[in-house]
């Protein structure tokens, strides 16, 4: 029997894969102190549920950006069997981005999940990456990008086309300043940003042109890290209103309230496990559930809340849990 990834999801099968939430650090003590929390609760939740971005862009003292990388390398090198590592590098025009990717991409790129590039302004920047990736021996290695100006706004359809690249971040704080003072700055903030039009339309424009796809749309920071419930508050309305599959995560308090925010609840998850069931038993014909008839639209809905259910390390029943042990194409 074929598995519900392949019959379902088609060529999109790829863009509800990822962790929900990928925190990002830059600090020495702060990336190992990442890595640490994200194998303890890969062992609480019996999965990896947030990947960890080791950062040079922001990471890096100027001046240091080369011991940076190498520092990053080391970490990723480091890292405990089955974890998500990445790395972001700085961007296609800084002086350092060639370096960077020799460095981190050349001698860790097998043990990467993905390159971060930053402040990507068009196609011809994605090229420029994949060169060098290319160039450092990593021509497998996934690109995520993050689109943090109007221009690169424009062109994001084209940008998330490509097929080196897997997702597509949105950088507020970036966007809002690119604007030269026509956003004010409440438009950084966790309220704001959900009512500004521009950013509002923005954030819009990211994740339709994932989904048209196949790619995941990441969305941004909240920089008011202490304040959890208006955390939780933006990650439901990204997940629930914008479309988003994925949030960024900058303090290791945030990691579980992002989990929250994305995970369905547990009667969805039992009605969603009781219909891939039945699909499956009828070979993916139509079916009667609760009074009403599913098909394979419906079914891929469904799935699609499983794949979000373990994502967040929620618990599955039982015939739903050995979907996600098995291979792609399953046979009797």
């Amino acid at each position: 029997m074929t598995h519900p990834r392949s019959i379902l999801l088609g060529a999109q099968a790829g863009a509800f894969t990822l962790p929900v939430c990928d925190h990002y650090s830059g600090v020495d003590a702060r990336m190992r102190k990442s890595l640490a929390l994200q194998a303890e609760m890969g062992e609480e939740f019996g999965t990896c549920v947030f990947d960890v971005t080791l950062d040079c862009e922001d990471g890096a003292p100027v001046g240091g950006e080369a011991e940076h990388a190498a520092l990053v390398t080391e970490l990723a090198l480091d890292a405990a069997p089955g974890a998500r590592v990445a790395a972001r590098v700085h961007p296609v025009d800084h002086g350092a981005f060639e370096s960077d990717v020799a460095t981190i991409a050349g001698r860790a790129g097998h043990v990467l999940t993905h390159l971060m590039v930053p402040k990507v302004e068009s196609v011809a920047d994605v090229e420029r990456a994949v060169r060098a990736l290319d160039a450092a021996g990593a021509a497998t290695l996934p690109l995520h990008v993050l689109i943090e100006s109007p221009a690169a706004v424009h062109r994001v359809f084209d940008i998330a086309a490509h097929p080196r690249v897997q997702s597509l971040s949105f950088g507020l704080m970036d966007f809002v300043s690119a604007h030269g003072g026509a956003i004010p700055a409440d438009g950084m903030s966790v309220a704001g940003q959900f009512s500004h039009p521009l950013v509002l339309r923005a954030k819009l424009e990211i994740a339709s042109a994932c989904h048209a796809h196949g790619k995941v749309p990441s969305h941004c920071v909240v920089t008011e890290f202490k304040d959890l419930g208006a955390l939780q508050a933006a990650a439901k309305k990204a997940a629930r209103e914008l479309g988003y599959t994925r949030m960024w995560s900058i303090h290791p308090d945030q990691i579980r309230p992002i989990l929250s925010a994305f995970a369905p609840s547990a009667r969805e998850v039992d009605i969603a496990a009781t219909l891939i069931e039945r699909a499956m038993a009828a070979d993916w014909a139509p079916v009667q559930f609760d009074g009403r008839l599913h098909d394979r639209a419906s079914y891929r809905y469904f799935w699609q809340l499983l794949e979000r259910a373990h994502q967040t390390g929620l618990p599955l029943p039982e015939t739903a849990r050995a979907l996600f042990t098995e291979p792609a194409t399953m046979r009797h």
